[in-house]
């Protein structure tokens, strides 16, 4: 017997020549609506996320965000600060969990907004699918998702291993932020393939994605109508937008001018989007010379 073959749950899982291993039935999420954000690294998930969130909470939902990156800034704007993550919190009681108590790990940010860091394994170590499944678990135990609306994942980058794919497993909607260029559009296509590999097994389903930091979408949109896709909303190239992240504010915390209310608006129109439940999408996702084709390298 290989050693791979010792290993429970590996073949046939998640897809063909899935390594990832099955969360326990006891670890899905119940009750909340719950959402992965998914983009390129470096597209603005994390100032997505966190200004989703509190669209979330200004239409009255309890809401939850955690941040799967070991740069643990995922829930920066909602704190104004870089809270302690659950891997590094649970290495100070010798991963007794147990000792823990909810105040160790869970952060109230603007607005009544739940914040949480799961964090990451050492660089080249470990297995961010772990640290994900740790952290719904400390969760459940300390019944904090029993009064939650809405829980918001925001995750690495666009790596679609099994690891930083454990989300998915308890994700109802998966959500995609990309830019109107290339590298950008390169990145969802791969993360569509990931979660239509997901919801195999899983109920995880796409809404669509988010067009930010673009003064234009036809690229977007052009990917979009060709593989069946939807784009639920677009954030424009704004220095408002940067400027509230250097502040440590969502817009929401913002002077009021007239950019950053239609930008409130448009989140608060999004967050309204995924509350009332969007249409499963199944696009089908482009070969790699076919989307260069379509897009070309600019």
């Amino acid at each position: 017997m290989s050693p791979r073959d010792e290993i429970p749950n590996l073949r046939g899982q998640d897809g063909e020549g899935s390594v990832q291993v099955h969360q326990p039935e006891d670890a899905q999420i119940e009750g909340a609506k719950v959402f992965a954000v998914y983009g390129k690294g470096g597209i603005g998930k994390s100032t997505t996320s966190s200004n989703l969130s509190a669209a979330f909470s200004k239409l009255g939902k309890r809401v939850l965000q955690i941040g799967c990156d070991p740069k643990h800034d995922s829930t920066f704007t909602l704190t104004g600060t870089l809270v302690p993550t659950v891997i590094d919190i649970l290495k100070d009681v010798d991963f007794h969990a147990e000792e823990l108590r909810p105040e160790d790990f869970v952060f109230e940010g603007y607005n009544g907004v739940k914040c949480v860091e799961a964090g990451g394994p050492p660089a080249g170590t470990g297995c961010g699918g772990y640290v994900v499944g740790q952290t719904v678990k400390l969760l459940k135990q300390h019944h904090m998702l029993e009064d939650t609306d809405v829980v918001i994942f925001d995750v690495l980058g666009d790596v679609v291993c099994g690891g930083f794919a454990a989300p998915l497993q308890h994700a109802d909607r998966a959500l995609i932020v990309t830019a109107n260029d290339f590298d950008s559009i390169y990145a969802m296509n791969r993360i569509i393939a990931a979660v239509q590999a997901k919801s195999t097994n899983y109920k995880v389903r796409l809404a669509g994605c988010v067009a930010n930091r673009s003064k234009d979408t036809d690229e977007v949109d052009r990917y979009c109508d060709v593989v069946g896709f939807n784009r639920l909303a677009h954030m424009p190239d704004m220095d408002a937008i940067r400027r509230s992240r250097l502040k440590k504010k969502t817009l929401f915390e913002m002077p009021d001018d007239e950019d950053v209310v239609q930008v409130r608006k448009e989140y608060i129109r999004l967050a309204e989007t995924l509350w009332n439940g969007t249409l499963p999408m199944a696009p089908e996702c482009l070969p790699d010379r076919e989307i260069f084709e379509l897009l070309g390298f600019d």
